[in-house]
């Protein structure tokens, strides 16, 4: 009889420590982002919104297969590719299958092709690279593979959406073309001149020129340049702590025509031009802030602001992101066999809360959604950034743009 009751009083204990085991098999997410430095504040807002997004539209909801979290787990690349491939393999040493990473090509273009390489050596510990931000079309033409899948739209994908508005305002005849020195700038650069050219033959470019990224403290003398050239619209694919330092300056020195921008908005960028930025600043992206395109998409948003006060849902293509990756794991099945995942994850189409639909084209991986012209401005604004008085309202939508434009990718499936 003892050893009948020594034996159940294993076996209970055995349940219970298996039970605990797989509950904390957590499903995680490695965000490689900058977290110091000049750009941190576009890293943290970034993981901030992976964490909310993982936990609003996954652990709340009971998780995913069998229960398991999403877990989002924030690695400091400092904006360098070698830190990057650093903190990429402690991430895949941690157990992560998911990697998320979003600010700088440079930095992408190194992740990709690392983890190209890994998963061709270390079969039974592949992951996949979704990629949140970094636009640099080669991610999706020459260098695509098949670990990558890209949320946000190209830069020449969002420069057709661009040069569509511009061709259409016979007030530009001159353009100024700026941008950060590296992979994403002269990508910008060139769609802005092989589109202009075609659209608009006329129109002139009175300036092309790049920056060092996050080394320049004063812009005067780019925006001086700016100015006399007489442009009468600026392009600048700049972003972060460039972009807001770039942009002051230009409006600083009396320039008062459009600037076209990428991400001129949010981490602190929205408040800082305030006033200044009021019909000047535009920029294109994926979904619509305002107005709002959903009362789920409203209900989201203030939940986040609850949570995070000063923070902005300024990246809505996070939550889409996200909410991909929930469905493929639960189309696939599994949480640990990221081939059936990326199976799952081609040809999606995703609705999502922010207008439209995602659909991640198969032959590249490449998200094709509605991109949205918005304006910096304090009228018609139900959901504010930076605790200011200030956000951005969509002024005109290319709906599923670029769907049917060409790729140089030649998938290799595994």
């Amino acid at each position: 009889m003892k050893n009948i009751t020594k034996l159940g009083a294993v076996s209970a204990l055995s349940l219970v420590l298996g039970a605990s085991a797989a509950f904390a098999e957590n499903i995680k997410v490695a965000f490689i982002d900058p977290l110091s430095g000049p750009f941190a504040s576009t890293g943290t807002n970034g993981l901030h919104q992976f964490e909310f997004a993982a936990d609003y539209m996954v652990n709340e909801k009971g998780g995913l297969l069998d229960g398991q979290m999403m877990e989002v787990i924030g690695f400091d690349n400092k904006i360098s590719p070698k830190e990057s491939l650093i903190q990429l393999q402690v991430a895949i040493d941690q157990g992560v299958r998911f990697i998320v990473q979003g600010n700088s090509s440079g930095v992408a273009n190194a992740l990709t092709e690392a983890v190209d390489k890994h998963n061709r050596r270390n079969p039974d510990s592949r992951v996949l690279f979704l990629n949140y931000a970094a636009v640099d079309p080669a991610l999706t033409n020459d260098k695509c593979n098949f670990w990558h899948f890209r949320f946000d739209a190209n830069a020449d994908i969002k420069m057709d959406a661009l040069t569509d508005v511009i061709a259409e305002n016979d007030s530009i005849n001159k353009v100024y073309i700026i941008g950060q020195d590296y992979s994403f700038g002269k990508s910008v650069s060139a769609a802005a001149n092989k589109m202009l050219g075609e659209k608009r033959a006329d129109i002139e470019i009175v300036g092309d020129e790049l920056h060092p990224i996050g080394k320049v403290k004063d812009f005067t003398p780019y925006a001086r340049k700016i100015v006399a050239s007489g442009a009468d619209a600026v392009i600048t694919g700049n972003w972060g702590a460039d972009m807001l330092g770039l942009g002051k300056s230009i409006i600083e020195n009396g320039f008062t025509g459009p600037i076209y921008t990428y991400y001129a908005a949010g981490s602190g960028i929205t408040a800082a031009f305030g006033e200044s930025g009021k019909g000047i600043i535009r920029l294109v992206g994926e979904g619509q802030i305002n107005p709002p395109a959903s009362q789920e998409a409203s209900d989201y948003y203030n939940a986040y602001k609850a949570k995070y006060p000063d923070g902005n849902i300024d990246q809505s293509r996070i939550s889409n992101t996200i909410g991909m990756l929930a469905k493929a794991i639960s189309e696939a099945g599994t949480a640990d066999d990221v081939v059936a995942i990326a199976n799952a994850l081609e040809g999606m189409e995703y609705e999502t809360m922010w207008g439209g639909k995602v659909f991640m084209r198969p032959q590249d991986h490449q998200a094709i959604q509605d991109m949205h012209i918005n304006a910096h401005t304090n009228e018609g604004v139900t959901f504010t950034y930076d605790n200011s008085d200030y956000g951005v309202v969509t002024e005109s939508t290319v709906v599923m743009a670029s769907m049917d434009s060409p790729t140089t990718c030649e998938m290799k499936r595994p």
